[in-house]
């Protein structure tokens, strides 16, 4: 097993208490093994992975999407996911 990209990517975790809410950012990365994509909660076997997706939401990023036999799972990306998008392609022909 080797690594073939990496994306960083965030998750947001909301405090509310009774007067406010605070968004906490999370800094995680996604990993492209030969064999597999790994995020810091979950493992997708690449024979799971049909395909990946992203969108651009403004300027300030967008969401990456991971479409499995098991469900689409979406991850907020702040830079742009092309590259890892494309190794994931180019590795699956």
């Amino acid at each position: 097993m080797y690594l073939l990209a990496e994306q960083p990517y965030i998750k947001v975790q909301r405090e509310v208490n009774s007067i406010e809410q605070i968004n906490i950012e999370h800094q995680r990365m996604i990993y492209l093994y030969d064999e597999k994509i790994v995020t810091q909660n979950r493992e997708f076997p690449i024979e799971d992975v049909m395909d990946i997706s992203y969108r651009f939401i403004g300027a300030s990023g967008g969401l990456l999407y991971l479409h499995t036999s098991k469900g689409v799972f979406s991850y907020t990306v702040k830079t742009s996911p092309e590259q890892f998008v494309k190794v994931y392609k180019d590795h699956m022909k």
